[in-house]
């Protein structure tokens, strides 16, 4: 297979973190490029995409039932799903 060279322009930090994550997966970040450029030419679409993440408010909600579960506070389980869903007020 004929090899080419790809220049592309990029966030120095965007770079760094990308081969970060390539490296601790075992992979050059080269390999993830030609990945993604073969699914672009096999699919024909792109996909931006990045996970949900919660709100401020939910995220101080999360880490206020984080450390009361850390603390025994406010959780008494585990529950079967049973009971779950009857705490829930569910049957």
């Amino acid at each position: 297979m004929e090899k080419t060279l790809l220049n592309i322009k990029m966030e120095k930090n965007l770079k760094h973190r990308a081969q970060e994550v390539a490296r601790e997966l075992g992979l050059p970040l080269s390999t993830v490029v030609n990945a993604y450029l073969r699914e672009f030419v096999r699919e024909k679409r792109v996909v931006f995409s990045s996970p949900p993440a919660p709100n401020a408010k939910t995220q101080k909600l999360l880490a206020k039932l984080r450390k009361d579960v850390a603390h025994g506070k406010n959780a008494a389980g585990p529950f079967t799903q049973k009971e779950a869903m009857r705490f829930l007020g569910r049957r």
